[in-house]
């Protein structure tokens, strides 16, 4: 064996950390770097928070898998929570944005199998979504480079231009089961749907009979500053699909969905092995005691406002580097005139981490627990990395 034993599945970046404290990772030499990366989106309430480590070491000494032979009383809990705290009647717990997602597609598909229409199973969906890397969840976003090489592509996705709702219209046919959405694209480049768009889906849903599946993976538990990002729109979805946040960076997936489109998920019809684990349970009630805190959710609106208006300070300073931000709460993109890993690597000069996305953005995804310090220290790094960008723009060209 020669190299390294690990599939080459990842460009990654030259960087390994030993240790993080809130919103900062420290690397084994003791470097530290400010995460505005949060795991894309995972560490929702930074690193080593206390109550999630409390919650994790304590349920380590007791249990960890027992499998959902048997009731599971976090499990039950968390659900409980989730309903209270959203539109949901229903929650099946996973491991994975991915497998929320592959539950979100079977839940909608099986409404109608067991309402008499077991040949509407086609979903639209839209360009630039990225839902996962399941051979299923890849052909619902639909992009040829992921797609590639994998096959047959899976049956039942059809998809319409970026919030083209006349083209969903359009694409509506006696076969169509839902439609997929996300509310702000991740992968896609921090691109919103309008709420406009989403009340439109929502009536179209309506008219026709149809399930409204919200993909919340990297939206939802507070990121916007909502717990559901669709609430910004007042719309009530059918299905909702979360995970990364939900965690905290221990691995949970979660479909939520109402009683209506949940009823043709009887026993026997889907399953987990690991799926809602007294260890994942323990962790997720954890977030939530803090996400559901008293103006938490507020306090992320606020930071992510102060984040945002900082950065179009920065944009019209440095035009030439970024030419605009967008998001919501503390999910922002800064779409980026020269390539965006140009950006990304000034940024790491200044020891800030931040996400690449489509669309040439770099995404800023700090934790929820961010504190006005952090931002501030994050903006003064964003700008001095401009800077430098700008500078070694304006010298190649002379």
């Amino acid at each position: 064996m020669s190299g390294s034993p690990l599939f080459n599945t990842f460009a990654r970046l030259p960087l390994a950390f030993e240790r993080g404290e809130g919103s900062w990772l420290i690397t084994s030499d003791g470097e530290r770097y400010l995460d505005f990366a949060a795991g894309i989106a995972v560490n929702s309430l930074g690193h080593g928070h206390p109550h999630l480590v409390a919650a994790l070491v304590g349920q380590a000494g007791k249990l960890w898998h027992v499998s959902n032979l048997y009731r599971v009383p976090g499990q039950e809990r968390l659900g409980e929570r989730l309903v209270e705290a959203t539109f949901a009647d229903k929650v099946f717990f996973a491991n994975s944005g991915a497998e929320a997602l592959e539950c979100a597609i079977k839940t909608a598909r099986r409404y109608h199998y067991v309402k008499g229409s077991p040949n509407r199973y086609r979903i639209i969906t839209f360009e630039g979504a990225f839902h996962g890397r399941t051979l299923a969840t890849l052909a619902a976003g639909g992009q040829k480079k992921y797609l590639e090489g994998f096959g047959p592509v899976v049956e039942g996705f059809d998809q319409v231009p970026f919030d083209d709702i006349d083209a969903v219209e359009k694409t509506i046919g006696p076969d169509t089961a839902a439609i997929l959405v996300e509310p702000i694209q991740g992968e896609g480049g921090v691109r919103r749907i309008p709420l406009a768009s989403l009340r439109r889906l929502r009536s179209l849903c309506d008219k026709h009979g149809l399930l409204l599946i919200f993909d919340e993976v990297q939206t939802g538990v507070g990121r916007t500053g909502k717990f559901l990002a669709c609430e910004w729109a007042g719309v009530r979805p059918d299905i909702v699909a979360l995970a990364k946040g939900l965690g905290g960076g221990f691995p949970i997936g979660a479909c939520l969905a109402t009683e209506e489109a949940a009823s043709g998920m009887t026993a026997g019809s889907h399953g987990t092995t690991f799926g809602g684990n007294p260890l994942a349970m323990a962790v997720g009630n954890a977030v939530l005691d803090v996400v559901l805190g008293e103006g938490f959710l507020e306090g992320v609106a606020q930071k992510g406002l102060a984040l945002k208006q900082g950065l179009a300070a920065i944009a019209d300073e440095f035009s030439d580097v970024i030419e605009d931000v967008r998001g919501e709460g503390l999910m922002l993109g800064l779409r980026c005139k020269p390539q965006n890993t140009v950006l990304q690597k000034a940024l790491i000069e200044e020891k800030l981490l931040t996400a690449p996305a489509g669309d040439n953005v770099l995404r800023l995804l700090p934790p929820l627990t961010a504190t006005e310090e952090d931002i501030q220290e994050a903006l003064e790094r964003i700008r001095r990395a401009s800077s430098a960008v700008s500078a070694a723009t304006r010298a190649a060209a002379s």
